[in-house]
């Protein structure tokens, strides 16, 4: 299958790389395209080297499908050139993730609703994905009627820049480093939380708080869940975490809920507090699996339940998912 990876250069587009070659995607020939300033680069997969290319040369190439990792003014642009060729995208901006004519998917939930004339496929927010995956289990049993979140987001969720301010700030405090760097932030991020990413909307929250709650209800195919979330940077990479609060239409025993968590795809629970055993960025860094812990219920009020999230954000939050949805496309001769 000839695959396009468009942003092959970015963070997420080098991961997509990864992703194809550690689960073996069937590429019979890589494509790999960027913006006009990166074309002629090389990029490595699976020991070969490929010259990155630019968007009119990929669309003539005709790959099966293009993963786009490039932002959301390009993939506006480009995905319907793309489309239009007969290429199924799947983007990772968010782009299109409310085009009521576009499929927003996390494999594990709704992949169902693909078909072979979905040409484009928006992935979505890394904060929704991980969290929606430890839902989808327990709305299906209880019926959830309203979540409360708060996001912890590793700098790797904003990009190359952003993890290089982290590091000269680190390196400036802990070994008085002189070395400049660039400022993804308006402030500094070590030693430091930013509760704000991405920009403010005229309700006082932000983009990516207002991604959380419509998102999560068109993965969910369901308009009645009500969500309000707050969005914080902090001063790790390896993954975000995220403190959710579920209140359900009907009660629940823990014990089923660990189970239904413990069964689910793409679910692994770490929940041993005896031990102080829970999910933490570290654990979750370059792994795919979405983590669940300090599964326990609100005591402050019926039929709610507290749990922490966590996952890589730049595999399952953005490459692996993208890829998943590649696979679920070929294994049902969907592309």
């Amino acid at each position: 299958m000839r695959v396009a990876v468009v942003g092959a250069t970015g963070l997420v587009g080098t991961k997509m790389l990864q992703v194809l070659a550690e689960r073996n995607f069937p590429v019979s020939e890589l494509i790999p395209v960027a913006s006009a300033k990166s074309v002629g680069k090389e990029v490595e997969f699976k020991g070969t080297k490929y010259k990155v290319i630019g968007m009119e040369e990929a669309i003539a190439a005709k790959p099966n499908v293009a993963l786009f990792s490039a932002g959301g003014s390009t993939s506006t642009e480009w995905a319907p050139k793309f489309a239009a060729a007969g290429i199924t995208v799947v983007d990772n901006s968010s782009a299109w993730r409310m085009d009521p004519k576009v499929p927003l998917v996390v494999p594990e939930i709704n992949a169902d609703v693909l078909t072979s004339n979905d040409k484009i496929i928006a992935n979505p927010n890394c904060s929704t994905i991980q969290m929606v995956v430890a839902l989808a289990p327990l709305h299906k049993a209880y019926k959830a009627q309203r979540i409360v979140v708060s996001t912890y987001q590793s700098v790797t969720g904003t990009g190359v820049k952003a993890v290089s301010q982290l590091r000269g700030e680190r390196q400036k405090e802990v070994a008085g480093s002189e070395e400049g760097y660039e400022m993804a932030y308006k402030y500094p991020i070590d030693l430091n939380v930013i509760p704000q990413i991405d920009v403010f909307l005229d309700n006082g929250y932000t983009k990516e708080e207002m991604k959380m709650v419509n998102e999560t209800k068109k993965i969910m195919r369901d308009d009645s869940i009500r969500v309000t979330a707050t969005t914080v940077r902090i001063p790790v990479m390896g993954g975000h975490s995220e403190a959710v609060n579920i209140e359900f239409e009907k009660d629940f025993d823990l014990a089923e809920v660990r189970h239904l968590l413990e069964t689910a795809p793409g679910v692994v629970v770490t929940d041993d507090l005896p031990n102080q055993h829970y999910p933490m960025p570290m654990d979750a860094h370059e792994k795919d699996e979405v983590f669940v812990g300090r599964i326990r219920r609100d005591e402050s009020q019926p039929n709610t339940l507290n749990l922490w999230v966590v996952s890589d954000n730049l595999r399952k939050g953005a490459a692996t998912n993208a890829v998943q949805v590649a696979e679920y496309l070929a294994a049902n001769n969907l592309i």
